[in-house]
């Protein structure tokens, strides 16, 4: 293998990751990757630098992916040549549709070419012919008109006064959870995977983690998007979370330690970059803090070391926002049966959420394995997407060694259930206040 093979062969996985996050499940993504290929290897002779192979590869791919952008640019161009009307996008949040419609039809393009489609103010500027000053104005000005019009507050969450935050229970409310002979809803849950937050200015929320069966509060997180941030290129948003004190003690024996430890990492505030695209949300970087107190930023370029605590389905395409029951996963009360065998989710039915005296009506979508082998969780998604409750199961034999036991021993007391057979075990749940 000579040089240039072998340099190629260890940056093309991260190369190829990142065409795949700029055009999304686009089938042209490994056209794009050949032709950057070909590039590489007829530029390769004047790169001096060989140790700068990795950014000058990603520049090349940077540039590809712009020329395949201005070639949909064209075509779409040639398209609305031929109609009067933008495309209709695929239905959404029904209260921003409701309110994009009476909107002026200047402003329901701008929103919809930078929001739905997003183009940048560039590429705008370049489909309608106009200046890229003319396409800022019209931008703030569309932008203003939409949030007078909009009837819901920012995040749509309940409005709090500035530095007040809502008190999450010490102890777990008690909830019921009814299993309704209904079909179920379909969701569009554009929540971050594990963390319950939408990727949106000026989203807040608090969560807690709840042991079981004592049920009380382990930790307590603020949530909030500070302001848009761009990592490698792609858009998104940057997420500040923060550990609520006082902080409970946990006993270094009761195995919640080291889930706590495992969703902070020992820190007390810490940053991430998350998007939603293409029908998913995902993560693009996190930071997390050494021993030696090095804060060392990661991204969805650096494989496994992102992959392992931040990565979510094949090449970090995220968590699908579309939930609808697609028959892999069945459940009939405490059996749960998954064709055929393997990680996968599904949503398995309605049901009637009765928690903390309120009610909620509720799609049940579980995740089996997804993101670690030997865990499920159950996610109690309502009407706009939003999770009402999440409870944690592990199978009876996961890191049985670890913690000196199968999980049916442990927690006696706490429910099971059973996925082709084999035992699961409740052992914490997750609420959140908006």
């Amino acid at each position: 293998m000579d040089e240039f093979d072998a340099l190629l062969a260890s940056c093309r996985t991260p190369v190829e990751r990142w065409l795949k996050a700029h055009m999304g499940n686009c089938h042209d993504a490994e056209d794009v990757l050949q032709e950057t290929c070909l590039a590489a290897f007829q530029g390769f002779p004047g790169l001096k630098n060989r140790e700068a192979f990795l950014p000058w590869m990603l520049g090349i791919a940077r540039r590809k992916c712009a020329d395949w952008y201005r070639k949909q640019a064209r075509e779409k161009n040639a398209l609305m040549a031929l109609s009067p009307q933008m495309p209709v996008p695929p239905p959404g949040i029904p209260a921003v549709e409701e309110t994009l419609e009476t909107l002026p039809e200047r402003d329901r393009l701008m929103l919809r070419l930078f929001y739905l489609e997003q183009l940048s103010q560039k590429q705008i500027a370049s489909q309608l012919h106009i200046p890229q000053g003319t396409v800022k104005s019209r931008m703030n000005a569309a932008r203003a008109r939409f949030k007078s019009a909009f009837p819901c507050p920012p995040g749509g969450g309940m409005v709090m006064e500035k530095n007040k935050q809502p008190a999450l229970p010490s102890k777990m409310p008690n909830y019921t959870i009814v299993w309704e002979n209904m079909a179920a809803f379909t969701a569009e849950c554009r929540e971050l995977t594990g963390w319950f937050i939408t990727p949106d200015p000026g989203e807040q929320l608090y969560w807690g983690m709840y042991d079981f069966p004592s049920r009380k509060l382990d930790i307590a997180y603020r949530m909030t998007v500070t302001g848009p941030a761009r990592v490698h290129g792609l858009d998104g948003v940057s997420i500040l979370a923060q550990v609520l004190e006082p902080r409970p003690d946990i006993d270094q024996e009761d195995p919640m330690s080291d889930a706590v430890d495992a969703s902070c990492g020992g820190q007390d505030a810490w940053t991430f970059v998350a998007q939603e695209k293409d029908g998913y949300t995902r993560f693009l970087s996190a930071e997390h803090l050494e021993d030696d107190g090095v804060r060392v930023l990661t991204t969805f370029l650096d494989g496994e070391a992102f992959m392992q605590s931040w990565g979510f389905g094949e090449d970090n395409c995220g968590a699908p926002v579309h939930r609808e029951a697609q028959g892999r996963i069945t459940r009939s009360g405490p059996a749960v049966t998954v064709s055929p065998d393997g990680p996968c989710m599904d949503v398995v039915g309605r049901c009637t959420v009765n928690l903390g005296g309120k009610t909620y009506d509720t799609v049940c979508v579980m995740d089996l394995g997804m993101y670690e082998e030997g865990m499920v969780s159950e996610q109690y998604l309502d009407r706009d997407g939003r999770t009402v409750l999440w409870r944690r199961f592990n199978r009876d034999d996961w890191n049985a060694a670890c913690y000196g036991g199968t999980w049916s021993e442990l927690l006696p007391d706490n429910e099971q259930i059973t996925i082709n057979g084999q035992r699961y075990v409740h052992w914490y749940d997750c609420l959140c206040l908006r």
